[in-house]
């Protein structure tokens, strides 16, 4: 279905009441997905990932920017930007950055989980932050960072950024557009590194699993076998992408299937 086919669906849905806004979701190439769908001119609504390791680069202020100007809402997601440290030992071990913002937002009142959450909302063009809570606990701590009123100093600014930038190495931004068109094949490094991220940070192993073997079967018997040099020649965040490949296809791989 091409764009002008989708624009008519969402007008005559619209039309006859079945939905009231349009819009889309994306998890990589966000600040080119929010600038396409700035340009379209009848999205209504995009859902992407915004978090404090993001929010600060030139082209997701600008991606931003265009489609508060086209009248579209913004929903974050991925606000808490996790890192992958569970197998990958050099990032974030024994980080005093870490072990400080912990500190240094405990004593204000908050957690760092929530600090996160606070970050994006002190920006006035986020309509809302879809974040994940499974049970009542994550629910309360989320109702308190929205109510508590206390603003993030810039000391609190800086260390976000101090700790971001230590433990980028873990953190995939999903700029795929640079490491996947590096690599000659057809390979999706940042859909890859997604499921990684549920498999241990969200802690949802059966969907990371699910979800990585709807891979074609042909990509991920070309995992493990890919050249990554070049693709990790051009990552922005210097991530050692073979290495997290690697251990996706040993972790993630249901040898049954395909």
């Amino acid at each position: 279905m091409n764009r002008q086919n989708i624009k008519a669906w969402a007008e005559k849905a619209k039309a006859e009441g079945k939905i009231r806004f349009f819009g889309f979701s994306t998890h990589k190439n966000m600040e080119q997905c929010l600038m396409d769908g700035a340009r379209l001119g009848w999205i209504d609504g995009i859902m992407a990932s915004y978090n404090y390791r993001l929010m600060h680069t030139a082209a997701m202020k600008k991606a931003a920017d265009a489609c508060i100007q086209a009248g579209i809402g913004l929903t974050a997601m991925k606000t808490q930007a996790t890192f992958l440290s569970k197998f990958y030992s050099d990032v974030g071990k024994g980080n005093e950055t870490a072990s400080k913002l912990t500190e240094q937002f405990i004593a204000k009142g908050y957690t760092p989980e929530q600090a996160k959450l606070k970050i994006v909302w002190e920006n006035p063009d986020i309509a809302s932050i879809c974040s994940a809570m499974p049970n009542l606990t994550y629910l309360q701590a989320n109702v308190a960072a929205a109510l508590n009123k206390t603003k993030l100093s810039f000391e609190d600014h800086r260390i976000l950024n101090q700790y971001a930038g230590e433990t980028a190495g873990g953190y995939c931004t999903g700029c795929a557009r640079l490491c996947e068109s590096a690599i000659a094949k057809n390979i999706p490094v940042s859909d890859v590194m997604r499921y990684l991220m549920y498999y241990y940070n969200y802690g949802n192993r059966s969907q990371a699993i699910q979800k990585f073997n709807k891979i074609p079967a042909i990509d991920r018997r070309r995992l493990a076998t890919m050249d990554y040099s070049k693709a990790e020649n051009i990552c922005p965040q210097n991530i050692p992408i073979a290495r997290f490949i690697q251990h996706a296809v040993e972790t993630l791989a249901d040898n049954r299937q395909g």
